[in-house]
């Protein structure tokens, strides 16, 4: 059910999200004006940035258009501080994605969001927690409910 998310695991563990480009060859003068720093986001950022709202589109039972309200729903279950704070393993693929989602979203409100959760892991760790819902599927049957 997440392969179209899963796949990108190994790309994104290999660092291929993105990087900070920092202008430090422009001095700030009027001839040479210093460009503010900007991330250029690696293949695999964008593919998962793509895959993540088509998956979206193709499972509105999700309700990940709610994605706000799935993850303060789980947070206060699990008695966290904050969503980023939840004990992933603990977590559905509702909630998975809903993270991923929120992660995607967060990146037009403050650049380099989606960047910092690839390289800190956040992004592996829930793709993995998918994973493992999808080959928990595949050993009980199919024919299981969506989690």
């Amino acid at each position: 059910m997440y392969e179209s998310l899963t796949c990108l695991i190994p790309a994104l563990q290999n660092g291929q999200a993105g990087e900070w480009i920092v202008d430090r060859k422009n001095d700030g003068t009027k001839e040479h004006p210093i460009q503010f720093p900007f991330v250029s986001y690696g293949d695999a950022a964008c593919k998962l940035i793509e895959e993540i709202h088509r998956f979206a589109e193709k499972h509105p039972e999700f309700e990940l258009n709610q994605y706000q309200t799935i993850l303060e729903k789980k947070r206060n279950e699990q008695g966290c501080d904050s969503v980023w704070a939840m004990d992933v393993d603990q977590l559905d693929g509702k909630t998975v994605t809903a993270l991923l989602l929120g992660a995607a979203r967060a990146e037009r409100f403050s650049e380099g969001t989606l960047l910092h959760f690839c390289k800190d892991g956040s992004v592996v760790k829930w793709l993995k927690r998918l994973k493992e819902l999808d080959e928990g599927r595949q050993k009980h049957g199919a024919g299981l409910p969506a989690p």
